[in-house]
């Protein structure tokens, strides 16, 4: 096949592992630049570096978060490890401080790479009745004086809302640099990067591909010296994410918008039915009014949405009645809604959350539902005959 433009309007699979440079001059031209790291060379030479189809995928994201720079990596821990690991150096005594409410795969990160490996001074800052305490959180930020400051904007797995622009703020007040883990609230209810957060993370497995079938993450910002550095540590510890992931991933991009809405409309009618069931002790959804952090969640986002994760708690007399309540729902609604440890797929699924977090949330009879864009009435079928049974 002869050389020449295909009038196509998407960015084609670039598979190749390296790219052509015409001269040699070229080439020492093209390495020389490598060294500013910058998002899209002019000059391609290795896909571990960078690749074409992943620089088109990254731009898709920018378009949707309205930042600077995106870049994408083969998973969401991949991107916490980059966002959290350049502002590592060596000798460089420092403090970071951590929500205690954050996704167990971070927290084990936390404690088997950052903690055990790397020799960082950790701490952490924990709710108290489900909600957080902002004085509280200034008072550690002021004795503490934490370099890194990192939450989630929604906590896995009860649903806790921060007051996101007030953590900002505090953080800035006292010094820190601010990372937000948006994954579940998503740049459709909330930017924190508009409100002065440094970085922001994705999971972008979840709602941003939100089909189940690409495992991704993304790193998000406005500082060019943070891209770099970012750009640099992903390229030397691999964590590029392939071209086929990347073209998936922006195809599906998308449809996010229509996808999310979809399922925090689906979210808000299931939260509904689950609240007025008296088979079920407690939901923990910021929608519901009575969520204690309702308000934190309508101011944050607007009242754009309010997620599309519920997690709820299925009514017992005892330990073990909630236990097989919860077996018993679990495998009513099968095979319409299936056991599957992720989130943010295009179909409902759930977790049973004391098998996963047990040793944190002992709750026999608690369930973590990832809310589809199905149908809503046939979704609410499935789970009346789950409550029923």
């Amino acid at each position: 096949m002869k050389k020449r433009e295909i009038n196509s309007v998407r960015t084609p699979v670039y598979r190749d592992s390296g790219f052509e440079l015409p001269t040699a001059g070229a080439t020492s031209g093209a390495f020389t630049a490598e060294t500013d790291h910058e998002r899209e060379p002019d000059q391609y030479i290795y896909s571990r570096y960078r690749n074409p189809t992943v620089v088109a995928a990254e731009e898709a994201v920018m378009e949707l978060e309205c930042c600077d720079w995106a870049l994408l990596a083969q998973s969401g821990m991949a991107a916490i490890d980059i966002a959290l690991s350049i502002f590592q150096e060596a000798g460089r005594q420092s403090s970071w401080l951590f929500f205690s409410e954050i996704y167990g795969g971070t927290l084990s990160y936390i404690s088997s790479v950052l903690q055990k490996r790397r020799g960082l001074e950790v701490s952490f800052f924990k709710p108290a009745e489900g909600r957080y305490d902002y004085a509280l959180l200034e008072n550690t930020l002021s004795d503490t004086r934490p370099d890194i400051l990192y939450f989630e904007t929604i906590s896995n797995p009860l649903l806790i809302v921060a007051e996101g622009r007030r953590v900002i703020e505090l953080g800035k007040r006292y010094g820190a640099t601010v990372i937000v883990d948006n994954t579940f609230a998503t740049p459709l209810l909330w930017k924190p990067l508009d409100d002065g957060a440094d970085l922001v993370i994705h999971s972008a497995t979840k709602y941003l591909s939100g089909h189940g079938n690409v495992t991704a993450g993304v790193i998000c910002g406005n500082d060019k010296a943070l891209m770099q550095a970012a750009v640099e540590y992903r390229k030397f510890v691999g964590h590029m994410l392939s071209p086929d992931d990347a073209y998936r991933l922006q195809t599906q991009m998308a449809s996010f918008s229509l996808r999310f809405r979809q399922q925090c409309d689906n979210a808000s009618d299931i939260a509904t039915l689950l609240n007025s069931s008296e088979k079920v002790s407690r939901v923990l959804y910021p929608g519901l009014e009575a969520h204690v952090t309702h308000a934190a969640a309508k101011e944050l986002t607007g009242g754009k949405g309010y997620g599309a994760m519920i997690t709820f708690d299925l009514a017992g007399a005892t330990p073990e009645a909630r236990r097989k309540n919860r077996d018993r729902f679990i495998a009513a609604v099968y095979p319409e809604i299936r056991l599957i440890p992720t989130l943010g797929d295009n179909h409902t699924i759930l977790m049973p959350v004391e098998p996963v977090w047990g040793a944190r949330y002992p709750e026999p009879g608690m369930i973590r539902l990832s809310v589809g864009f199905e149908d809503s009435e046939r979704l609410l079928t499935i789970l009346n005959r789950g409550l029923e049974s």
